[in-house]
């Protein structure tokens, strides 16, 4: 459910969004709170310099494009040790 948007805001309506906007290339820390791992369920540690989710458990590191994470086991590249 989306609130509604205050006609009296002076900002222009793309600044008017429910949704907090975040920088190019970050990903929003809600979601980061939400994410696990697709292979083990288990948590993800959130490296931003490098762009990558890391699940220890599973060895393997997810990209992150755009901000977007892809949680997909097969996008993912195997941990260095």
């Amino acid at each position: 459910m989306s609130t509604p948007l205050d006609p009296e805001d002076p900002r222009p309506a793309e600044a008017k969004t429910a949704v907090p906007q975040t920088r190019p290339g970050t990903v929003d820390p809600r979601l980061l709170e939400v994410l696990v791992c697709p292979v083990t369920k288990g948590p993800l540690d959130y490296d931003a310099q490098a762009g990558e989710l890391i699940s220890r458990a599973a060895r393997l590191v997810y990209p992150i494009r755009e901000g977007i994470p892809i949680m997909l086991p097969e996008e993912a590249r195997p941990l260095a040790d």
